[in-house]
């Protein structure tokens, strides 16, 4: 047996505190340390080390000149979009459910990774609490997050605004996504997702969606259209991530996650009227037309 493969045996429980050199070795090989496949439109600049308090994953465009994956890469593929605003006229109902997904968190890996919202150029850090790096535990059966974890740009789910279907509000963030493909991406990587449903977590009070999605690369993807073809091709998904999602928080002594609909997955419908709910909702930030906080 290797010595890796006993390192990562030895500490494949549920971690807190510092990193553990597994966790290091997952973050650094899927943040650029090794050759990053080009992605055509962006590309990534890292500064700091990895598992680190400074590290930070930087954005390009295709010119070389910095951007934020926040608000400067489009919402929708092929969008022809300055700050928000159509250029040209909408797209047709076979494009209308690709979307932009910036990856945050790899599958399989504990680092929690997340975009910078209150930084200039809203690098991809690591999630400090209480003055320590961020690492959610492994919760049986499961190892880290169990889907490539990430977010849609021009998104923002407003803290100020009610949700009329969860009677919660908003938790300040862009709208995170679950994608379900079979590769693992990797840290900072841009992909093209198609949409097929969402769950609706009640956080600590906040609402907080979660979109299913599979990379339109995907071998399979031309199986998935609706939440119901998950059920069908990857039996007891849905159900795995439902349980995660219950119980990630426990182990660092809060109490189980909610849920709006009683756990109920919605479908790919519902999911694209809460994704333009909250493209409109990041307009309206980036009009300064409501309170943003301390974003950046």
């Amino acid at each position: 047996m290797s010595a890796l493969l006993q390192l990562v045996l030895r500490t494949g429980r549920g971690w807190r505190g510092g990193a553990p050199a597994s966790a290091c070795l997952q973050l650094a090989t899927s943040a650029g340390t090794r050759p990053r496949r080009a992605m055509a439109q962006y590309h990534t600049e890292e500064r700091g080390r990895p598992c680190s308090h400074n590290y930070r994953l930087f954005f390009k465009n295709e010119t070389g000149h910095y951007i934020s994956p926040f608000h400067d890469i489009p919402l929708k593929v092929n969008s022809k979009e300055e700050n928000g605003v159509p250029t040209k006229k909408a797209q047709t109902d076979e494009n209308e459910n690709l979307f932009n997904m910036i990856v945050e968190i790899p599958r399989w890996t504990n680092a929690k990774m997340e975009i910078a919202t209150e930084e200039p150029l809203n690098p991809i850090k690591q999630y400090v609490k209480d003055g320590k790096l961020r690492y959610v535990a492994n919760i049986f059966p499961y190892k880290g997050y169990i889907w490539n974890y990430g977010t849609l740009p021009q998104t923002w789910e407003d803290p100020h605004q009610k949700d009329k279907s969860t009677n919660c509000c908003g938790d300040n963030d862009p709208i995170d996504v679950c994608e379900i493909g079979s590769k693992i991406a990797s840290c900072g990587e841009v992909i093209q997702v198609k949409i097929l449903g969402i769950l609706a977590l009640i956080d600590e009070g906040e609402t907080d969606w979660k979109l299913i999605a599979i990379n339109v690369n995907d071998p399979e993807a031309s199986k998935f259209h609706d939440i119901d073809d998950v059920k069908k091709f990857k039996p007891g998904y849905l159900e795995a991530t439902l349980n995660w999602f219950r119980l990630y928080k426990v182990p660092d002594g809060k109490p189980e996650n909610r849920f709006a609909f009683n756990g109920e997955f919605k479908n790919k419908a519902f999911a694209l009227e809460v994704v333009k709910s909250t493209h409109q909702c990041w307009k309206a930030l980036l009009m300064k037309k409501c309170n943003g906080r301390t974003i950046n």
